[in-house]
């Protein structure tokens, strides 16, 4: 039978069997519904009774564009090396390990582009966090840190002219004219795509888009940019 977002609650629900606190990634090239998937279901998990579940988006992380510029990665923002992939990956580490205080993550803030410190709150009474993001399947570098943190990872996964339709549309939404958001969508987006697309069979459940809840719906937070 098809994968239904019911599914994905009860999938998710388990991790936490035990009471102890896990982590649940999900992976996906730009686009491919990452973020609308996370904040539905930590919509839907926490809707009844006190909150137990947390997003913590990666996009946190990203470098903020003054070191981008310093590195001259700036044109290319959103590859692998415009990320504090140490850092995140140190996160999820004190994410896992450090349950008897309130852990703060990063957010990113979509009007400026920039990564905000200490913007989520991750208090002691949560038992599973969402954190989704383009490079958690990664093996190179210190993404390679990234997976053994993670309890389990689902992979979204989308027709490819329907992922690029949402990330132009994306892209126009915070400022690029249409010349300039198709270019930067089959230029450095599509890189990036590419490499992430090569992460897909390190995933534990592949998400298809009819999973996702309907009708699609980008969904974020003031902090976070969706992906």
């Amino acid at each position: 039978m098809p994968l239904t977002f019911d599914d994905l609650l009860l999938r998710a629900r388990s991790l936490t069997e035990g009471g102890r606190r896990a982590i649940l990634g999900i992976a996906g090239s730009p686009g491919a519904g990452k973020t609308t998937l996370a904040a539905h279901l930590v919509r839907e998990l926490n809707r009844s009774g006190t909150p137990w579940v947390a997003h913590v988006p990666m996009d946190g992380f990203h470098l903020a564009d003054v070191e981008l510029d310093r590195l001259g990665r700036r044109d290319r923002k959103g590859a692998p090396d415009t990320f504090d992939a140490a850092g995140y990956a140190a996160l999820l580490g004190r994410l896992r390990e450090e349950t008897d205080e309130v852990v703060y993550a990063p957010g990113f803030e979509r009007v400026l582009e920039q990564p905000i410190a200490g913007a989520i709150p991750v208090p002691p009474e949560i038992r599973l966090v969402v954190t989704e993001g383009n490079y958690l399947l990664l093996q190179t570098g210190s993404w390679a840190r990234v997976r053994p943190r993670l309890d389990e990872v689902w992979f979204c996964e989308t027709d490819e002219p329907e992922r690029i339709r949402r990330l132009v549309a994306r892209h126009e939404e915070f400022g690029k004219d249409h010349e300039s958001a198709v270019a930067w969508v089959l230029g450095t987006d599509q890189r990036n795509a590419d490499l992430i697309a090569a992460t897909r069979d390190r995933a534990g459940l592949i998400v298809p888009d009819s999973a996702l809840p309907t009708p699609y719906e980008p969904m974020g937070t003031q902090t976070t940019k969706a992906s």
